[in-house]
């Protein structure tokens, strides 16, 4: 199932991600893509509210992975930025916790295959307009974002929409 909507600023894309969060449980992949600056991490802060773990959640490029453990008994948010591996084995290598936690993992595309068999992919990319109507951003101006949810798998199959 796909789904799409246009988040106009970073503040709607962190309410997005808890709009998102509520219906996340342990054993749930997300993969983000989206290219630099889109707000995958703001997405991922908002996923992180609604979970109820420890904040703040800031990228973690430098780490690769974070562990954000629950305040509230429920699942740990383990999020990933996956910009610098190169393979699945990297990935690997990383020994995540798929099935007790919520794992995000940024720029995953290709690079979890295989690890779940239930998926949820979020595409994020900017929507540049300007104010003569001819697509470019306006200067200063917080940027919209389209955002395309795919889901996949049998955790997803009978699932309501996320986003209705």
């Amino acid at each position: 199932m796909i789904e799409r909507v246009e988040v106009p600023d970073p503040d709607a894309m962190h309410a997005l991600g808890i709009r998102l969060g509520a219906a996340l449980r342990a054993g749930d992949l997300v993969v983000l893509t989206g290219p630099l600056g889109a707000g995958k991490t703001t997405l991922t802060a908002g996923l992180g509210e609604a979970l109820g773990v420890r904040a703040p959640i800031t990228s973690p490029t430098f780490v690769l992975a974070r562990t954000h453990p629950s305040l509230v008994g429920g699942p740990p948010l383990v999020h990933v930025d996956a910009y610098r591996l190169g393979s699945a084995a990297e990935l690997d290598d990383l020994d995540l916790d798929y099935e007790h936690a919520v794992v995000v993992v940024e720029w995953g595309e290709g690079l979890v295959d295989g690890v779940s068999d239930s998926l949820l992919e979020v595409l994020i990319t900017p929507v540049r307009r300007r104010v003569d109507g001819t697509g470019a951003a306006d200067e200063g101006s917080a940027e919209p974002r389209a955002v395309e949810l795919r889901r996949s798998g049998p955790r997803w199959a009978a699932a309501r929409p996320l986003l209705g």
